[in-house]
């Protein structure tokens, strides 16, 4: 099978109704709430095409990802699988409810030193970095005392933003109406040709800043096939998957090389370029006299 042929292929199989591929699976409807299902890996609601574990706080979007979910294969078995229990149906895209208006939180100067404490101390990122993302706006701090990391999409308009609590309560998520696709938070690097995809946007800044000479980027999360990557491939990036070493992480960038074969691998050293980054700065502290 071409490339092509493969990615048609997982376009349509993705549409297949996730309501379908849990009973395949064997998961029940919640009699009280039709949009949950009881599975072996947790609850799941569904929406559309979106569905989210909340017993391990996972979610992600389509029937490929879905199967992926519950049954651990790896991207092309997933395909397979459904290959086989789906020949030759058209799966049309269910109507969306309209989306949910983007609500980024505003600024809040007062919580700036408590996010920038957790930036700097605590995640070893280079002061003068952080503050230059504060000055530009694609990073700032809310009333909460979260860390709001902004998605920008066309002419730089704020799309969505990714939330870290940087409190007692450490916690990660998005703001309400985040649009992901259309958009994502970047650390620029004028005229770089090399592009390195990282999970989170503390993992972008922490890349970025271990080479200054490539353009960090943040997919929000381990996703194979964000809408914007064929453009940035269109534009001559070099592209590399550069998602955390781990299960996810791994099978995450086998997905997406497989759709995208320019796309290379470069795997984290550590677990993630966070922790990369730590370990540096670790080294780098003077040794005290023993």
């Amino acid at each position: 099978m071409s490339r092509q042929e493969l990615r048609r292929q997982a376009d349509r199989l993705r549409r297949i109704p996730l309501q379908d591929v849990l009973r395949q699976c064997g998961a029940t409807p919640d009699p009280a709430d039709p949009a949950k299902w009881r599975t072996e890996r947790g609850t799941l609601s569904v929406t559309g095409l979106k569905f989210m574990n909340w017993n391990q706080g996972v979610g992600a979007g389509g029937a490929i990802d879905l199967v992926i979910h519950l049954t651990g294969l790896d991207f092309k078995a997933a395909l397979q699988w459904l290959a086989h229990r789906f020949p030759f149906q058209d799966h049309p895209e269910p109507a969306a409810s309209p989306p949910t208006r983007l609500t980024l939180p505003p600024p809040d100067p007062g919580q700036l030193a408590v996010v920038k404490r957790y930036l700097v101390g605590d995640r070893a990122l280079p002061a003068g970095l952080v503050d230059s993302l504060l000055d530009s706006g694609a990073l700032h701090a809310d009333a909460r005392a979260n860390a709001v990391f902004v998605l920008l999409g066309k002419e730089n308009a704020p799309v969505g933003a990714e939330l870290r609590g940087t409190t007692s309560a450490r916690w990660r998520g998005m703001a309400p109406g985040s649009r992901k696709d259309l958009g994502y938070f970047s650390v620029p690097a004028p005229g770089a040709r090399t592009i390195v995809l990282c999970e989170s946007a503390i993992d972008a800044i922490s890349c970025f800043a271990l080479d200054q000479d490539r353009l960090a980027i943040s997919t929000s999360g381990a996703r194979p096939n964000p809408r914007w990557l064929s453009s940035l491939l269109q534009q001559g990036y070099q592209l590399y998957c550069g998602f955390d070493s781990d299960s996810t992480g791994e099978e995450t960038a086998q997905q997406m090389m497989a759709l995208y074969p320019r796309v290379q691998r470069l795997r984290p050293a550590r677990h993630d370029w966070n922790d990369v980054l730590k370990s540096h700065a670790a080294l780098s502290l003077p040794r005290l006299p023993g």
